[in-house]
Formats: structure tokens, sequence, C-alpha cells
């Protein structure tokens, strides 16, 4: 069998095993995302040190559980999150987006979006959502990067992580994505 075939074959399986288990949870109400979004956000805590001081900075944080991104030189991520204030939920959100290129493979994850500011959360509740690079400006915090936290660093309006990926897929950014409010059932 050709490499090309054995990468198409790999990259299939790769979408069956993640997208599977996945296809349930389309209709989930607002209770199931939130307690999901609640469970993500004690995990990220868990796993993720850095990720308590920008908690405990933001104004807000909207995460998103179960993020779904694949790609076979056209790709897309979808996923519903939860926008947490004060600890309470305080609207739902879809994250959506398509890309092209050179990419192969399927990855299931979370992402946890920090606003620190006022002005990013207004823009976000205002706005129905934004997109991606329009708007504030978003930092990534990726696995094994050297961000540390402090009064002189948090200057961006708005920080993701990345966290719990499953699967293999070249990259994880925000790049080409939209937020937008939703009314789940």
């Amino acid at each position: 069998m050709p490499f090309t075939q054995r990468l198409f074959a790999a990259a299939t399986l790769a979408a069956v095993a993640i997208f599977a288990p996945a296809a349930p949870a389309a209709a989930r109400s607002p209770a199931q995302i939130t307690a999901e979004g609640r469970a993500a956000l004690h995990e990220l805590d868990r796993t993720e040190p850095r990720s308590r001081r920008f908690a405990h900075a933001a104004r807000a944080v909207l995460v998103f559980p179960s993020m779904i991104k694949a790609g076979l030189v056209f790709g897309g991520e979808s996923g519903n999150g939860v926008l947490f204030i004060d600890g309470r939920p305080a609207g739902f959100y879809n994250l959506s987006g398509g890309t092209w290129g050179l990419q192969i493979g399927a990855q299931k994850f979370s992402y946890a979006v920090f606003f620190m500011n006022d002005s990013s959360l207004r823009y976000l509740r205002k706005s129905g959502g934004f997109a991606v690079g329009t708007g504030p400006s978003v930092a990534i915090i990726n696995e094994g990067a050297g961000a540390e936290a402090n009064s002189t660093t948090l200057t961006k309006d708005v920080y993701a992580f990345p966290f719990n990926q499953k699967g293999l897929m070249a990259d994880l950014t925000l790049q080409g994505t939209k937020i937008t409010r939703i009314h789940p059932h």
C-alpha cells in the first residue's frame, strides 16, 4: 500500500475513533454543558498550574470541554462551551472554524478562554461572539510553553489554554475560528 493511502487510512481511523463517541454529545442540554465545563476547568487546574494565575485574574472564563478537530487538506473544528462569570454560567457559545493546507489527523481536546478585562468580555457579549483576529487580542498558551503570569505579563485581552489533547493533529491554534453565542435546548 503506498504511503499516501496508508496516511489516509490512518487519518480516517483516527477520525472515526475520536468522532464516534462524540456524536451523542451534539444535543447536550445547558445543564450538561455546564457540568462538563466545570469538570474541564477542574481538570485544567489540576494538570496545568500556570492556568491558576490566569483564572484568578480573569473577569470570566469561556470553557469548551469537548472540541473536535480533524483535517485532510481541508479541516475543521467545533465544540460548544459555557461562559462562567464569578463561577456561574452566563451564556453558551460555539467555537468553530475551518482550515486548509498541509494537514492530516483528528483530535479531541478542551479549550479554556480567559477574558482578562471588562472590554474583552463586553465585546464577546455585545457582538454575540467574535472571529479570532478581529476584536480583542488573543494569546494561546500551549503546553510546554514557558508562560509565566504576573501583573506585568498579563497584557493581552484574552488568553486561551488548549488541554486534554487526545488524537493526532499538528497544531492547536485559534486562527480562522469564530466564537458565536448559542441557545442550547
